[in-house]
């Protein structure tokens, strides 16, 4: 059996939350005074999500004209504790980085006492990682120029520009880059990024980037409450053609209420964990 590393325990309990919250019964949003209609959405509660009533479908009503604000969240479908499902193949830069990272899932996973996932010590995800690994509830403000995501995962927020400015020609390395945005029609949002740490991760798998990637987000708003969310990566230093690691996620806007919940990846539990868990498992 595998020994698993922070990350991964932390998806397995994830899916497994999800899982418990998504069956709780509708008389409990009864009981708790939030809902007299099993037939409408729960008011959210703290540290509560909002979770649709069973069968009911989300409204199909026709999406706002270049509006893509709200909250909006993926119902766990952005966990992917085993990395991305394929990419291109590595270029031989890409399979040496490739080599020296020991990730905890994924086809190169190794023991507990060998992971040196940077996500272990609490460093920031990046971009795309917390978009492929993380993608939990999001906020997304739009201003007049420029849009604001904020992320529970690890608590960040990350500005993209719709001013018209172009991309830096050479940017200093940023946890999460620089990013420009700008409309495609009137429901699509589109987002280039240049300048993401080489000392990010892109997923749980250990798969690598160079300072050169392009990474391209799509944010299509299908109707009122619901968006496809795609991410191209483009990194001719690491891999040999562009590829696509996420397709068409589908996220769900939430009810003003949703309360975004606090997770923050804090060092002395972090060094706890290893101490009390990690350690012992790995001998």
């Amino acid at each position: 059996m595998p020994k698993w590393s922070p990350v991964a325990m932390l998806a397995a309990l994830s899916g497994l939350l999800f899982s418990l919250v998504t069956t709780v019964p509708a008389a409990r949003s009864q009981q708790s005074g939030t809902a007299q209609n099993q037939n409408a959405a729960p008011v959210a509660l703290w540290n509560s999500p909002s979770i649709p009533p069973k069968g009911q479908p989300p409204s199909s009503g026709p999406a706002p004209r270049r509006d893509i604000s709200g909250i909006w969240d993926a119902f766990g479908a952005g966990i992917q504790p085993n990395g991305v499902k394929s990419h291109s193949p590595f270029t031989e830069w890409g399979q040496k980085m490739a080599d020296s990272y020991k990730p905890g899932a994924g086809p190169r996973i190794v023991t507990l006492d060998q992971i040196n996932d940077p996500l272990d010590g609490c460093d920031p995800a990046g971009l795309p990682r917390n978009l492929l690994f993380e993608f939990r509830p999001i906020q997304i403000v739009q201003t007049p120029n420029q849009m604001l995501m904020l992320y529970e995962y690890q608590k960040v927020w990350r500005i993209i520009w719709t001013d018209g400015r172009e991309l830096p020609k050479d940017p200093e390395a940023r946890w999460y880059g620089y990013s420009v945005g700008r409309w495609e029609e009137n429901d699509t949002f589109m987002v280039e990024t240049v300048g993401v740490d080489e000392r990010t991760w892109l997923d749980n798998a250990g798969d690598p980037h160079s300072a050169d990637m392009r990474v391209e987000e799509r944010y299509h708003r299908v109707g009122r409450d619901t968006m496809q969310v795609s991410v191209k990566i483009d990194d001719p230093k690491a891999y040999t053609e562009p590829w696509v690691a996420l397709d068409k996620l589908t996220l769900r806007l939430q009810p003003p209420s949703f309360d975004i919940r606090e997770m923050i990846c804090v060092p002395s539990e972090a060094e706890a964990y290893k101490k009390e868990v990690a350690e012992p498992a790995s001998k």
